[in-house]
């Protein structure tokens, strides 16, 4: 490459993959190793679901529906006493949390063992609000594959006690897969850099005991 100004460009383009490449294995491998099975976890204060889409009708999307239908097997596997859904609801058009927890309901979980954090609008706000407003210490995260990696990486990084399962119960479409592994990409490395700056979450908020009433969390 003759252009000088072309040839630094290319070298810095290089360098900057190179770095999200090493990061983005970095966080997958210190996640990965703390995926378990169903049978194999450790029992814990809290299963934490991660949301995911919820329609308008408020339905539950298939790949949320697979995390509470996992979630649901590890409470009846007495796993965990609670279980934490963790989503968006920033407005009154879209709420996650309320659709977890109907379907939750509707499967036989008792409303005062499920607890609703409203303000878990990434995975790192919801597992810092799962540590300082929830007050759990032993946890088992639940997501699909291409997310728990991370996800354990920042709980472990916050001082999470947390193992996770994976919550892939049928196949996914080719279209979801590929756009949720991009995002994935730029995901770790903001984990990283988060998880070195450890900023506050947007809300926290007054304590909330995990071992109480889950039903202080409505609304």
């Amino acid at each position: 490459m003759k252009n000088p100004t072309l040839r630094r460009a290319a070298i810095a383009l290089a360098a900057c993959a190179a770095v999200a490449g090493s990061v983005n294995v970095w966080v997958e491998a210190r996640g990965a190793a703390r995926i378990c099975s169903l049978d194999g976890v450790a029992d814990a204060d809290a299963v934490i679901v991660l949301g995911a889409r919820v329609y308008s009708d408020g339905s539950v999307s298939p790949m949320l529906a697979d995390r509470l239908d996992t979630a649901l097997a590890l409470y009846r596997a007495r796993k965990a006493p609670r279980i934490l859904v963790s989503g968006d609801h920033g407005t009154g058009s879209y709420d996650e949390v309320n659709a977890m927890r109907r379907y939750l309901e509707g499967h036989g979980v008792p409303a005062e063992h499920i607890f609703m954090d409203h303000a878990g609008f990434t995975t790192y706000d919801t597992l810092y609000r799962a540590r300082d407003v929830f007050g759990v210490r032993r946890a088992v995260v639940v997501t699909q594959r291409f997310h728990l990696s991370r996800s354990l990486f920042v709980a472990d990084a916050l001082g999470l006690d947390a193992e996770g399962v994976v919550a892939d119960r049928r196949p996914y479409t080719l279209g979801s897969l590929v756009r949720s592994n991009v995002r994935e990409v730029g995901a770790r490395l903001k984990a990283a850099v988060q998880t070195l700056a450890t900023p506050r979450p947007r809300y926290l908020g007054p304590r909330i005991p995990i071992g109480g009433d889950g039903r202080v969390t409505r609304g």
